[in-house]
């Protein structure tokens, strides 16, 4: 098949989240399983220098955007199977950030939608599939169904449309989007374009796009809740039919004990010793007490309510009063910044804050740490608790999202699990299972090491998510809509709710 991803970034070129991961992994899966897989994004002004010198040029054209016509270069480079489209406007990315606080984001990404259509059939590519991911790419299925289906080269192009997180929707004013992208005053209905007042580019893909998936199936089921669903639970219940949820995955290579450059020890399944090395080398580097005997919670991630790190505020005093040390690295919100630099003054020597984006620090605490924590409000997917759980550190979780489906809780009775969690958005039940998880850690050796065999021996490929997403994309192509389902199991594994 010849599929087109659409996104706001992608690792390795550019990267604020786990957008980026996603994109930049699963392209080349598909690639490497024979399909023509091609990735555009925006050509910000902050990709590294090194990949800018080998972007080759394709074509440029202009783009009209209402009175406006916007001058618009495509850039390519081949790398790992994939050709990487890069959209050049200097007006629009070559600007100090990647996203900005919303002021002209509705014209930067409706030339992007706009411009990924309008080069296509100058570049010889016409696609079976365009994959657009999260809301920047989300006017390209309303538009393609809007304006461009009738033209014979558009006419057999299918669309799927990937939720990563439903809170960010790109909302903005109707006139401004009518005004740049011009789409007439009866596409403005709360049927299709229009969403309680505003204009929505991510509710246009839900409407338009020919079929709507998810980072994981819990989290597809939950956004068609009031709770999750952020006022778009009812058009989603709508379209349940086309609803999918597929669990992400991490690159295996690189996220492998084994062979990680970043940390102070390699260690397998077969020999953890060197994870003994790592932890010494963290409580060092941070500046806690150097004891092997204490357990250490690690916490990687965005410093922001999303991550339950206000359950963490309401009983911090009470997780201190255990014996054990606590890691947290991450940026965000003022109030978390103030909440650990309080508590690495409180408890010297057992609490270590970082507030900054260290990939190296993040790995080495993957690698050093015992017991990984994400209370999470919601978690569409996750990608740190696979993490964790590939270094044999045990992951925390609430039972939300796609932390449901990678996170077993642990059952004294069947022995099941590979983690600990918890159900209620609750401080003190995520302080209950903390000390049920220490005192395992303490007294029960034995079940302890077998959850970390249990982790370091799970899948979490990508290859698992492409074949669910190839049976996505092929059904698009058949009366009947298939679902997914691997040889050795007879029920859907991409969960159509």
């Amino acid at each position: 098949m010849k599929i087109l991803f659409t996104a706001g970034e992608s690792v390795p070129f550019i990267k604020t989240g786990g957008l980026a991961d996603v994109v930049g992994a699963l392209a080349p899966v598909l690639a490497k399983a024979g399909h023509d897989v091609r990735v555009i994004i925006p050509d910000y002004r902050l990709i590294p220098q090194n990949y800018q010198n080998e972007m080759v040029h394709v074509c440029d054209f202009e783009v009209q955007l209402g009175w406006r016509r916007q001058y618009c270069g495509i850039e390519k480079i081949e790398k790992d199977g994939v050709i990487w489209y890069f959209m050049d406007n200097k007006y629009y990315f070559g600007r100090p950030y990647i996203y900005g606080m919303g002021g002209d984001e509705y014209e930067r990404f409706g030339f992007f939608c706009r411009g990924v259509l309008n080069m296509l059939p100058l570049i010889d590519f016409q696609p079976d599939v365009i994959h657009a991911h999260d809301w920047q790419s989300g006017m390209i299925p309303a538009l393609l169904k809007i304006q461009y289906a009738h033209l014979p080269f558009y006419a057999g192009i299918k669309t799927v449309f990937t939720i990563h997180n439903l809170q960010y929707q790109g909302i903005f004013g109707i006139r401004e989007i009518q005004d740049i992208l011009g789409l007439g005053d009866s596409l403005w209905t709360d049927d299709k374009l229009e969403c309680f007042g505003c204009a929505n580019f991510l509710k246009a893909a839900l409407v338009y796009s020919d079929a709507i998936t998810t980072v994981s199936p819990s989290y597809a089921e939950e956004i068609q809740t009031a709770y999750y669903g952020e006022r778009l639970d009812g058009l989603l219940k709508s379209r349940k039919d086309d609803l999918y949820g597929v669990l992400n995955g991490i690159d295996m290579e690189d996220y492998n004990p084994e062979s990680d450059p970043q940390i102070a020890a390699h260690y397998s399944r077969e020999n953890l010793s060197g994870k003994a090395v790592c932890k010494k080398a963290l409580q060092e580097n941070l500046g806690l007490q150097v004891r092997p005997d204490v357990p250490i919670i690690g916490m990687v991630g965005r410093l922001s309510n999303q991550k339950g790190l206000d359950l963490v505020d309401y009983v911090i005093a009470d997780i201190m009063r255990m014996d054990v040390q606590l890691v947290v690295l991450g940026m965000g919100e003022g109030r978390y910044f103030n909440l650990f630099s309080w508590a690495e003054g409180e408890y010297q020597g057992r609490v270590a804050a970082r507030f900054t984006m260290d990939h190296a620090l993040a790995r080495q605490i993957y690698a050093g740490a015992d017991l990984f924590l994400m209370p999470s409000q919601f978690e569409p997917c996750g990608l740190s608790q696979m993490i964790a759980m590939r270094y044999g550190t045990i992951p925390l979780v609430r039972e939300t999202g796609g932390l449901r489906d990678t996170v077993l809780s642990y059952n004294e009775v069947t022995g099941e699990g590979n983690g600990f969690s918890f159900f209620n958005y609750n401080a003190h039940d995520m302080l209950h299972t903390i000390e049920r998880a220490i005192d395992f850690y303490l007294h029960q050796p034995e079940i302890w090491h077998k959850l970390q065999m249990r982790g370091m021996s799970g899948d979490y490929s990508w290859d698992q998510s492409a074949e669910k997403y190839m049976v996505i994309y092929q059904g698009l192509f058949r009366e009947k809509a298939v679902r997914a389902k691997t040889p050795e199991e007879p029920n859907p594994v991409v969960v159509n709710i």
